[in-house]
């Protein structure tokens, strides 16, 4: 029988409230009448309210799912499920997104999540109040046109003649030579193209993050954070920079949105063993300093560095095993001292920081 537990979309700053409103019967009609599909996560459930102080997490009931190795249309389609609800709130709440796929077993779970993160997230809501997301994604309009055009520059014009005129004709090796010259060219196009795209709107926003490039045609995929009172601003400068590049190049723009590029929690549950294992590989006690761990780290690693055993079998594989240890040991290790006791570690088995 599946197990139901509480899905969590965000965390909100209000005043406790049981409800958002969002129903079974009002999803039903509005996915009748305007036909975006589903509130919830994977189905109509209906989306509350979960209060820990002054601070609420947005939940469902929902089945429990492993998003690990979920299929990527499955994945897709529940990634615009969570942000659908997270955007649905936005506008009436300053609201700080969780990971996709976060999960606790019931509501005291919630809350004690609520508890072990509440620092973290007050914090944040000191940051992100007032503050929203646009993201803008630059493509070439006319890409193989750019492709030709890089192929009519200097050196590789005069290379592609150059191989015209040999007697012994033009080799497969001799194409791919001439398309990663090509390549190259296009490269620093894009740079170029990026960094005015980084240069123009960076001064109206307070910070930018650099997304995935999707496919060859797109030059730059930028999240940038500012004040709401700054939309008007930023849009202007997209518009200059359209003049500038003469509709080269197409700039789609995403928002406004809650800050998911530079504020997303995420929860992680340590195992006993897990910890246990890192403690015992750096040769650590039942207690210690995050000082103390550092140190253990920095002793582990000079022992097995590739580059100090390069002749060694498997010497990669043990330093990433000792780099994994300290990373969950800095995890777990909160305060500057930590104890590693089994009864104590059943004190700490949540964290909440926010996704790298």
């Amino acid at each position: 029988m599946p197990e139901i537990g509480k899905y969590i979309y965000g965390i909100i700053n209000s005043n406790p409230s049981t409800s958002l409103g969002i129903s079974p019967e009002q999803c039903r009609k509005a996915n009748k009448e305007l036909a975006f599909g589903p509130l919830g996560i994977t189905a109509c459930e209906t989306v509350k309210t979960i209060p820990y102080q002054d601070i609420l997490a947005v939940a469902s009931d929902t089945e429990i799912a492993d998003y690990t190795y979920m299929r990527r249309d499955v994945l897709a389609r529940n990634l615009v499920r969570h942000q659908k609800v997270i955007e649905r709130i936005s506008p009436e709440y300053t609201i700080i997104p969780m990971k996709l796929g976060t999960f606790a077993r019931d509501e005291d779970e919630v809350i004690l999540i609520l508890s072990k993160g509440y620092h973290l997230i007050r914090d944040i809501f000191g940051k992100i109040a007032g503050k929203i997301e646009i993201d803008v994604a630059s493509t070439w309009s006319d890409f193989p046109s750019l492709l030709k055009e890089a192929g009519e520059e200097g050196q590789i014009k005069e290379f592609k003649q150059s191989l015209l005129a040999n007697s012994k004709g033009v080799t497969v090796d001799d194409q791919m030579k001439v398309g990663l010259m090509v390549q190259k060219a296009v490269e620093r196009k894009n740079e170029n193209c990026a960094k005015k795209v980084l240069d123009t709107l960076k001064v109206v926003s307070q910070n930018v993050k650099m997304h995935e490039r999707i496919d060859d045609k797109m030059i730059a995929n930028y999240a940038f954070l500012m004040d709401k009172t700054r939309i008007g601003h930023f849009y202007k400068k997209v518009e200059g920079l359209n003049r500038d590049f003469r509709g080269q190049i197409n700039f789609r723009c995403v928002g406004p949105l809650p800050p998911y590029s530079f504020y997303t929690l995420e929860v992680k549950k340590i195992r006993f063993e897990e910890m246990d294992r890192a403690r015992k590989l750096l040769n650590l006690g039942e207690t210690a300093s995050k000082e103390e761990i550092k140190k253990a780290h920095q002793s582990k690693a000079f022992i097995y560095h590739p580059d100090k055993n390069p002749n060694v079998p498997g010497i990669e594989k043990e330093f990433d095993e000792v780099t994994k240890a300290y990373n969950t040991l800095q995890e777990y290790c909160q305060r500057e001292s930590c104890s590693f006791n089994e009864e104590e570690f059943k004190k700490n088995t949540i964290l909440v920081k926010l996704k790298e």
